[in-house]
């Protein structure tokens, strides 16, 4: 079951258009903070193991085409 119930200073509005969610999103901005940027670091591939694959996915990734040809 979904509750609705919404603890905002506006109703929400489900039937909304695009400015409606763009408005919610800018409400809702405040509250979520964005990490900082961390750069990956590549991995050396000795460092991978214990990656197992099963035998139908196997064959069914090989089976696939590549780049849609």
């Amino acid at each position: 079951m979904t509750n609705l119930k919404v603890h905002a200073p506006v109703p929400a509005d489900l039937d909304g258009d695009l400015a409606a969610l763009l408005g919610d999103c800018a409400r809702m901005a405040p509250h979520w903070l964005a990490p900082d940027r961390v750069a990956a670091l590549p991995v050396s591939p000795s460092l991978i193991h214990g990656v197992t694959v099963p035998t139908e996915s196997a064959r069914m990734l090989d089976a696939m085409s590549d780049y849609g040809d």
